[in-house]
C-alpha cells in the first residue's frame, strides 16, 4: 500500500510493481486520465489487483479516505496567524497576533486550544472597530470547506446568507461609533456555492445547478459584485475547471480595491494556481506561506507591508497535522486490510471494496471496462479532421455533466451509443476531483442515418431524465445533458476557389472594411502587382453564427461566409489549412490559440490587438516555423506605430535626436453627432470606456516621470487646440503607460518628453469628475438597489447626494426653488464640482441621461455604476445616420547636430464614418480594419521578412503600409516646422 500514485515518468518506479500482487493507492486512472495510462498498462501487464482509495466510499456516497478536512483546518489556522500580522501592518492590533501556524503546535487539539484563547479575547475585549465587521466567505461545502469552518466556528461568530451581506454593512458607521455593538465582538461567516457566484445571462431565468454544469457558457460571473464587496477574507475551498467562469480576476480585484472593499486576504486552500482566483499565480511553502498582491500595480511581494491583499496558497497543508492525518487515514485503512489480504476474488469482497477494484488478474473489472473505450476515442488538441468520425455520415456533439464516474453513468451512456449502432469520439473531459464534484465530457456521437442518431439522443435524454434529480425535493442532479446541432459531413466547408485566400475570423464592425479592401485587390490597390502576379484574393469570413458572416460579406464579390467555432480546433485547423494568411478580429483572449494553429500549419497571421504575454511566448515557435504573427496592426495600436516610426527613423537617419514625442488619439462623434452635454457617444456597452477612466497613467514630461492615479485621471485632463484644426475644441487625458513606447521606439534615452493621450471634446472630463464625486462610478452593490421594490432614478440620485459627507462651508448659496437651480446649488455645496459653470453642465447631463426621472430603475442594475452605464447605453448611442470620427495627431521635436535648426514634425489623421447605399461604416472600423487587411496583404506578397511575433515597427512594414493607406483614401497630413 502506498499513498500517492507512482510517478509514470519514472521507469524505476513502474518497475517496482510486482506481478500477481494487490496494490492500493490513489492511481488517478479511473477517469481514463491520459497521463496515467502507462501506469494502468503496467498494472494489467503484471496481472495486478488495483484498488483505488478515491473509489472507496461509504453508504452516503462520500469518500472514506480523504485529507480534505485536515487541509481546511491547517489552512485556516495558518491564515488567522497571517491575518494578525496583516492587520498590524495596517495599524490594528488584534488577538490573532498571538496565534501561531498549525505546525507550531504539537497536536490538532493544541492548535484548537490556541484558537479558543483568541476567541475568548475577541469575546471579552472585541476587535478594532475600524476593521469591523470582519466577514469570512467560504466557497464550497466539501471536506475542505468543512474543515476550515470547523476552526472558524471556534471563534465567536454568526453565519449569514449571501443575500444578507449588504445588511451587515448598512450599519457599518454605527459599528465604528460604538464599541458596544456586537459586530466588534464576533466575526461573520458566509458559505457560498455556485448559485451565489454566477447568474444566468437571460435575466428571466433562475440559477439551475444542472443547467450550469451542462451549459456554463450561459452564465456570467457575479461573485465580484454580490459577494466580494463585503468580504474581509475569502477562503477558497471549491473545485474549479476552466470551462466555468472565474471567481475573481485581476481587473475585478482592482475595481474592488478602488471602491474601498474591505478585502484583506485570500486563503486559497485548494492551491489552484491560475485557477478560479486569477492572481493566485504560485504556491507557497509552510515556511513562507504568504505573498502580497498589489492590484493597482499588478505586482507581487513577499512582505505584509503595503497595498493589496495577502494570499496563502500552501499545497501540502495536511502535513502540518501529520500525526492526526496519518492516524485518521490509518484507522480507516486498517479496517480494510484484512479483506484485501484474505480475499482472492473481487466478487468475494464487500461492495464498497468491490467498487474500488479497477483491475484484477490482467483485466479491468466490469465497472471500469469503459476506460479503454474512452482512451481509444480521445481527440488530442492537435489539428484534426473536421469529421472526427469518418465512417459516420451524421454526428452531433453531446455534452454530459454530473456524477459520470463515481455513479458509473458514463458506462450507461456509452452502452446506449454502441448498442444502437453508433460510435463516439471523446472530444473533451474535465473530471471532478472528488465525489462531491461534477465531471464533464463532450462526445462527438455519430451514426449512419438520422433515425439511428435520433434513437441515441432519445435514449440519452431518458437516461438524463432518470438521473436528473427532483428540484422540489432538494435532490442533487446526477446527470445533465446537452445536445448540439446535427452535422452532415458531406457539407464540409472546402473553399474551391483559385488564387490566394485570406481568412478573417470574426464578423464584427471591423470585418467588412477589411474584407472589402482585400476582395477588391488589385482594383483599388495596385501595390505589389506586376504582369505575373495580379490574382484576385478570395476572402473567407468565419463567424460563430453563419448569419453574421453572411451579412458582413453581403454584396462583396470574391468572398465566402462560413460558420466556425474557433474552440473547435479541428474545424479551425481545417479552414486555416486552406488559406495563406489569417486575420483574427476576435477578442484578444482567442489570439494565442489561433496563433498556435497558424504556427503549426505554417500560416502567417495578423491581429489588431496588443501583444500580451500569451502571444509573446509564441514568438520563438513562430520564428522556428518561419511564420510572422503581425500584431498591433489597427489604429491605436497600429497606424500610430506606422506614423511614429516613420518620423523617428527619418530623424535618426539625419543624425537627429528626439527630444519630445507626443501622440494624441481619440474615437469621437463627428461634430454634427456630438449633440449631447458630454459631446460623446458609444457604439457598444459604455462600461469598458468608463472603466478605462479609472486606469492609472505614467508618462515623462521634460525629464520628470509623472504618475497619475486612476482616481484622478479625469482631473488631469488638459485643454488642446491644433492649429491645423482650429474648429475642434479638445482636451487630452494621459493614456496608461507611455514609457513603454520609449523602449519600443528606441527613444527612451534621448527624449525628455514621452506622452500618449486620449482625446475628448473639451468639457467632457470636468463633467465626468462631477458624476464620479456624486458616486455614480461606484461599482459596489448599493443597498437601495438590492430591495425588491425598485427606487426611481430621481430617488436614487437623491440617495447618492445624501451620502456625500463633504460640505463646502465657504459657499453660501441660496436655492431658488426650481429643480435645476436647486440641484446646481446642491452639487456646489457638496463640493462635487469646482464652479457653477461645471455644475450647470453636469445638471444638463443628468437631465439628458434621465437620472432625474421618476421612473423605476430596472432590476438588472445593482450598483450606481450599473445605473449610469444603463442610462448612457440608452441615451448616448449613435443614431442611424450619425457619423463617428477618428483623430490621430503626432508631434515629434527633433534636435540636430552641427548647429542645424531644431524641427517639429507633425502628422495628423482625420477620418469620418461613411454612409453609402444605406449601410454605415464607422471611422473606427475603417481605421482598424483596413490596416489589418494591409498587414495581411504584405504577408501574402512576402514583403515582410521578419519572423516571430512582431509589431509594425520595421520599415519593411510601415513604408508600404502608409503608402497603401494613402491610396486607399485614408489621408495623413504631414508638416515640418523649424
Amino acid at each position: 500500500m502506498v499513498l500517492k500514485r507512482l510517478e509514470v515518468s519514472s521507469l524505476g518506479q513502474l518497475q517496482m510493481i510486482l506481478s500477481d500482487r494487490a496494490y492500493a493507492f490513489f492511481s488517478h486512472t479511473h477517469k481514463a486520465q491520459k497521463e496515467n495510462m502507462p501506469l494502468l498498462d503496467k498494472i494489467l501487464e503484471e496481472r495486478v489487483s488495483l484498488f483505488d482509495y478515491e473509489l472507496i466510499v461509504g453508504d452516503d456516497g462520500k469518500r472514506s479516505l480523504a485529507f480534505g478536512k485536515f487541509a481546511g483546518r491547517a489552512g485556516l489556522i495558518d491564515f488567522l496567524h497571517g491575518l494578525g500580522q496583516r492587520y498590524l501592518s495596517l495599524g490594528y492590533s488584534t488577538p490573532f497576533l498571538s496565534l501561531g501556524q498549525s505546525h507550531m503546535y504539537p497536536s490538532l487539539a493544541a492548535a484548537k486550544a490556541a484558537v479558543i484563547v483568541v476567541a475568548e479575547e475577541i469575546a471579552t475585549f472585541g476587535l478594532p472597530s475600524g476593521i469591523c465587521p470582519i466577514v469570512f466567505v467560504f466557497t464550497g461545502v466539501g471536506n475542505v470547506s468543512q474543515g476550515a469552518q470547523e476552526i472558524f466556528k471556534l471563534l465567536p461568530h454568526t453565519f449569514v446568507d449571501a443575500e444578507k451581506l449588504p445588511e451587515i454593512f448598512q450599519a457599518r458607521n454605527l459599528s465604528k461609533q460604538s464599541q458596544s455593538t456586537k459586530r466588534v465582538f464576533q466575526l461573520y461567516g458566509c458559505v457560498v456555492t455556485s448559485r451565489d457566484m454566477v447568474s444566468h445571462k437571460d435575466p428571466t431565468r433562475q440559477f439551475d445547478k444542472g443547467d450550469y454544469y451542462a451549459h456554463p457558457e450561459h452564465y456570467t460571473p457575479v461573485f465580484h459584485e454580490r459577494i466580494a464587496p463585503y468580504a474581509s477574507v475569502i477562503v477558497n475551498c471549491m473545485y474549479w475547471e476552466k470551462r466555468f467562469p472565474p471567481l475573481l480576476n485581476m481587473d475585478q480585484l482592482q475595481q474592488l480595491m478602488e471602491t474601498g472593499c474591505p478585502l484583506v486576504g485570500v486563503c486559497d486552500i485548494t492551491c489552484d494556481i491560475g485557477g478560479s482566483i486569477e492572481f493566485i499565480n504560485k504556491s507557497t511553502s509552510i515556511e513562507r506561506p504568504f505573498f502580497r498582491y498589489d492590484p493597482s500595480k499588478n505586482s507581487y511581494h513577499d512582505d505584509m507591508e503595503g497595498a493589496g491583499v495577502v494570499c496563502l496558497a500552501v499545497d501540502i497543508l495536511p502535513t502540518e497535522f501529520s500525526k492526526e492525518a496519518s492516524q485518521h487515514f490509518g484507522n480507516i485503512l486498517s479496517r480494510l486490510v484484512a479483506s484485501l489480504a484474505s480475499v482472492k476474488q473481487p466478487a468475494e469482497l464487500p461492495s464498497y471494496l468491490r467498487r474500488a477494484c479497477i483491475a484484477h488478474a490482467g483485466r479491468l473489472t466490469p465497472l471500469y471496462e469503459y476506460i479503454p473505450r474512452m482512451r481509444n476515442t480521445m481527440i488530442d488538441l492537435a489539428p484534426a479532421k473536421t469529421n472526427p468520425l469518418p465512417d459516420k455520415k451524421y454526428s452531433t456533439l453531446v455534452s454530459l455533466s454530473g456524477h459520470l464516474f463515481d455513479k458509473f453513468l458514463i458506462n450507461e451512456a456509452l452502452d446506449i451509443i454502441e448498442t444502437a449502432g453508433g460510435s463516439f469520439h471523446l472530444v473533451r473531459c474535465e473530471v471532478g476531483q472528488s465525489t462531491d464534484d461534477m465531471s464533464y465530457s463532450e462526445l462527438e456521437v455519430g451514426a449512419d442515418d438520422t433515425a439511428t442518431l435520433d434513437k441515441i439522443i432519445d435514449s440519452l435524454t431518458s437516461l438524463a431524465n432518470e438521473h436528473g434529480g427532483d428540484h422540489d425535493a432538494g435532490q442533487e442532479i446526477e446527470l445533465a445533458l446537452k445536445i448540439g446541432k446535427v452535422n452532415e459531413y458531406e457539407t464540409d466547408v472546402t473553399i474551391d476557389k483559385g488564387g490566394p485566400k485570406i481568412l478573417i475570423l470574426g464578423a464584427g464592425r471591423v470585418c467588412r472594411p477589411a474584407a472589402e479592401f482585400l476582395a477588391s485587390y488589385p482594383d483599388i490597390c495596385t501595390y505589389g502587382v506586376d504582369d505575373h502576379d495580379a490574382d484576385q484574393i478570395h476572402v473567407i469570413v468565419a463567424s460563430l453564427y453563419q448569419k453574421d458572416a453572411e451579412e458582413t460579406v453581403d454584396g462583396i464579390e470574391n468572398t465566402t461566409a462560413t460558420q466556425l467555432d474557433v474552440a473547435d480546433i479541428g474545424s479551425l485547423s481545417d479552414l486555416v489549412s486552406q488559406v495563406e494568411v489569417v486575420i483574427s478580429l476576435l477578442p484578444a483572449s482567442f489570439h494565442a490559440a489561433i496563433a498556435g494553429v497558424c504556427i503549426e500549419l505554417k500560416k502567417h497571421m495578423v491581429t489588431a490587438s496588443y501583444v500580451d504575454e500569451s502571444m509573446s511566448n509564441l514568438s520563438q515557435a513562430a520564428k522556428d516555423a518561419g511564420v510572422t504573427i503581425l500584431c498591433e496592426m489597427g489604429l491605436d495600436p497600429g497606424i500610430d506605430h506606422l506614423m511614429s516610426m516613420k518620423m523617428i527613423d527619418e530623424a535618426h537617419a539625419r543624425k537627429g535626436k528626439i527630444k519630445a514625442f507626443t501622440s494624441y488619439c481619440g474615437g469621437l462623434p463627428s461634430p454634427a453627432a456630438a449633440n449631447n452635454p458630454l459631446a460623446y457617444k458609444f457604439s457598444w456597452n459604455p462600461a469598458g470606456a468608463l472603466r478605462s477612466g479609472k486606469n492609472p497613467a505614467v508618462y515623462k514630461f521634460l525629464g520628470e516621470t509623472i504618475h497619475v492615479d486612476g482616481h484622478n485621471l479625469y482631473e488631469s485632463a488638459k485643454r488642446l487646440r491644433l492649429r491645423e484644426l482650429p474648429a475642434f475644441a479638445l482636451e487630452h487625458l494621459p493614456n496608461r503607460n507611455s514609457l513603454i513606447y520609449g523602449d519600443l521606439y528606441g527613444i527612451s534615452k534621448e527624449a525628455s518628453t514621452i506622452y500618449r493621450a486620449t482625446l475628448r471634446y473639451e468639457g467632457f472630463s470636468e463633467i465626468m469628475v462631477t458624476l464620479s464625486k456624486t458616486g455614480f462610478f461606484d461599482a459596489a452593490n448599493h443597498p437601495l438597489l438590492q430591495d425588491t421594490s425598485r427606487p426611481t432614478y430621481k430617488g436614487f440620485l437623491d440617495e447618492l447626494l445624501n451620502n456625500i459627507s463633504t460640505i463646502n462651508t465657504d459657499l453660501d448659496i441660496e436655492a431658488s426653488g426650481g429643480y435645476d437651480d436647486d440641484l446646481i446649488a446642491r452639487l456646489l455645496k457638496l463640493g462635487c464640482c469646482k464652479n457653477k459653470e461645471i455644475a450647470v453642465k453636469t445638471v444638463k447631463t443628468i437631465k439628458f441621461l434621465g437620472l432625474h426621472e421618476e421612473t423605476q430603475i430596472p432590476k438588472g442594475c445593482s450598483s450606481p455604476f450599473d445605473v449610469i452605464c444603463q442610462r448612457m447605453e440608452q441615451r448616448m448611442a449613435y443614431g442611424h445616420n450619425e457619423q463617428d470620427m477618428v483623430l490621430l495627431h503626432h508631434e515629434v521635436e527633433v534636435e540636430y547636430p552641427d548647429g542645424q535648426p531644431a524641427e517639429k514634425h507633425q502628422a495628423t489623421l482625420l477620418e469620418f464614418g461613411k454612409v453609402e447605399n444605406g449601410r454605415s461604416t464607422t471611422a473606427m472600423a475603417l481605421t482598424v480594419g483596413i490596416p489589418a487587411a494591409i498587414g495581411a496583404l504584405l504577408l501574402l506578397k512576402n514583403k515582410v521578412q521578419t519572423k516571430g511575433v512582431i509589431r509594425p515597427l520595421q520599415p519593411e512594414i510601415y513604408v508600404p503600409a502608409l503608402e497603401i493607406l494613402e491610396s486607399s483614401g485614408i489621408k495623413l497630413v504631414e508638416k515640418v516646422e523649424t
